[in-house]
């Protein structure tokens, strides 16, 4: 093939999916020429599977994508149908906003943006060849362009030699039938990365006309809309605003109809050789892994408002058509559903991401960086937050510049990109709420307060917003010091009010925060007896009530925090040979020596990894074998 010099640039995404959108925008935000490459134009931001965005855990990484200058959560916004935000009657710390996005719309939003967005180039144009050249990379496109950049993001999402299965039937292909991208795995092996093989699926999608809505239990959006961008305000939800979702479950007959043709699921015959997310199996995995539930929970969902497709959540397949057909049908509401889409399960590869340093740089190879579903996750919330980093970090790179990195304690992101290269992953790698130490205070209603800092010191926000979050937090702290001094006596009108909650009467006087940690009362109950209380906006007042009902709580992890910041400060120089240090198990050396930890933090989260091999670590940097360096992060 002959090729031809097509241009240079400072940093080249290749893929233009969730996770390349933000590495691209970043990267171009951060005045670095930039060039993203897609299969097909008609396919950036594509949402092959749920078009959602946000979800338990998911929601707080979006809110962080916000907050540090990302644009998922303005997207998530400008193309909502529906808000909901989940776990409302649980604790802070696991509420998560969720929207249901309409997918064309969001696919035209991010389209826009890139096109729009200064010092960023958007090329569609298959990347075949990856190579390093003269302190850089080459990537070569199918049709012979030969383009140069000094730093390189692969988020090439579930495309890298994909292969589709529907029951007996597998061929070649992208989600929802792109081409895959075959040829740039071989490159990248010949560069020493080591790929493997994941699965994903996707549910059928179904005719809104054939859908019996009747029989099903209807899911309206929130009263109050709580949006995922800080620049947005919260507001009440205008009648007609929103879409309707509906939840309707699987029956006897439907297991039955699976459990018979379990043989021609390629999961279970064997063709399918990558392994699947565990946390969202498809419907033939439930069925045989869950098999004394009577029935399983599915989500009809609409994917926009200009379309009659609706999406059947909780329900991807790989089972043959035919099966499909009569599975669906089998389903209460869905008797005469018409599949407009089939579902479908893709193979595809991706690296492991042991091989990734903490900035999503590979190790081995300086400027080059993974993102997204390429490293092994899978959600597009996970994938996008990775594309912001992973753009950050190579733009800084170009300008040598140190990598910014987020710790557990200070985001999900942080937890995020600290499990995936500190532990890896032997399946795709779903955010969970459960998955952080620190939920408490890696809230969705704090995302902009704790991250604000950070995001002006990298760039990427205005100082505007910047101010506008520090009166916040200044408004919060104001008002939590304000509810701790005001008392209330014990009269008639006070008690009055705690009988009508439900709550104990009080004998002498108490503070406004006291009565606030009670769990029957809220912030906007106080406002009854609470004559001084000055006008605050809802996000405010949510973080004001959150501070005094969960004080203790926040203290004790605030403590935890420090602690492992210690720890973190403790450095492993980067050349450590742990061969050669005495009392270290042969199965840490190995691990040690696989994902080479930046610090004993780090060290001490690694597999394979005892407290007791953290403690001769530790004797050693004390005895100076580590030079008894501390980090400056």
């Amino acid at each position: 093939m002959n090729t031809y010099p097509a241009g240079e640039y400072d940093v080249a995404v290749i893929g233009a999916g969730h996770a390349g959108i933000e590495a691209a925008l970043a990267s171009a935000r951060l005045q670095r020429s930039t060039i993203v490459f897609t299969i097909n134009l008609d396919a950036v931001g594509n949402m092959p599977c749920n078009p959602s965005v946000g979800g338990t855990a998911k929601g707080q990484l979006v809110r962080e994508i916000d907050a540090l200058g990302g644009e998922m959560g303005k997207a998530a916004d400008a193309t909502a149908i529906q808000y909901r935000m989940l776990n409302l009657g649980k604790g802070p710390a696991v509420r998560s906003p969720r929207v249901q996005s309409d997918r064309r719309r969001y696919q035209m939003y991010m389209k826009k943006t890139l096109e729009e967005t200064e010092n960023l180039d958007l090329r569609q144009a298959e990347v075949k060849e990856l190579r390093r050249s003269g302190g850089g990379f080459v990537l070569v496109t199918a049709t012979g362009g030969e383009y140069f950049a000094r730093a390189v993001v692969i988020a090439t999402g579930t495309y890298p030699e994909a292969v589709i299965h529907v029951g007996e039937v597998s061929f070649e292909g992208g989600p929802d039938g792109l081409f895959p991208s075959r040829g740039l795995s071989g490159s990248l092996r010949s560069m020493g990365i080591s790929l493997r093989r994941f699965k994903t699926g996707t549910p059928a999608r179904i005719h809104r006309d054939s859908i019996d809505f009747s029989v099903m239990e209807v899911q309206h959006g929130d009263g109050r809309i709580v949006p995922f961008s800080f620049d947005t305000p919260s507001r009440l939800s205008q009648n007609g605003e929103q879409e309707d979702c509906y939840i309707c479950y699987t029956n006897a007959e439907t297991h039955r109809i699976i459990l018979d043709n379990l043989n021609r699921s390629p999961l279970y015959s064997g063709r399918i050789t990558g392994v699947g997310p565990r946390y969202c199996p498809s419907i033939e995995d439930k069925v045989v892994r869950f098999s004394d539930k009577p029935r399983h929970q599915l989500f009809v969902e609409p994917m926009g408002r200009d379309t009659r497709e609706m999406y059947l959540q909780g329900m991807s397949s790989s089972l043959p058509e035919e099966v499909q057909v009569k599975m669906i049908r089998s389903i209460k509401g869905l008797e005469n559903a018409k599949i407009m889409r089939h579902a479908y399960a893709i193979e595809y590869d991706c690296c492991d991401p042991l091989q990734l340093s903490p900035s999503l740089m590979f190790r081995d190879i300086p400027g080059l960086f993974g993102a997204g579903q390429f490293n092994g996750t899978s959600g597009y919330e996970e994938a996008a937050a990775q594309g912001l980093m992973a753009g950050i970090n190579a733009a800084r790179f170009v300008a040598g510049e140190e990598p910014f990195v987020l710790d557990r304690a200070s985001s999900y992101i942080g937890t995020l990109i600290d499990d995936i290269v500190t532990k890896g992953t032997n399946e795709p790698y779903r955010m969970m709420t459960s998955r952080s130490e620190y939920r408490l205070l890696l809230r969705q209603d704090n995302a902009d307060l704790r991250l604000a800092r950070a995001a002006a010191q990298v760039g990427l926000i205005t100082r505007e917003r910047e101010k506008r979050t520090e009166e916040k937090a200044g408004a919060v702290k104001k008002e939590v010091l304000r509810l701790k001094g005001t008392v209330v006596p014990p009269d008639e009108r006070v008690n009055g009010f705690l009988r009508g909650k439900n709550s104990s009467e009080i004998s002498s006087g108490a503070s406004l925060a006291e009565l606030l940690r009670r769990p029957e009362i809220t912030y906007p109950d106080l406002a009854e007896i609470d004559g001084g209380r000055p006008a605050l906006d809802y996000e405010t007042a949510e973080q004001a009530e959150t501070e005094i009902k969960y004080e203790g709580y926040i203290a004790r992890q605030l403590r935890q925090v420090e602690e492992m910041r210690r720890t973190e400060s403790r450095r492993i120089p980067a050349d450590t040979d742990y061969s050669l240090i005495k009392g270290l198990r042969l199965e840490a050396r190995a691990k040690l020596s696989a994902v080479r930890p930046e610090n004993l933090g780090q060290a001490s989260r690694i597999s394979g990894v005892s407290p007791a091999d953290v403690g001769v670590l530790l004797i050693w940097l004390e005895s100076g074998g580590g030079r008894g360096e501390k980090s400056d992060r």
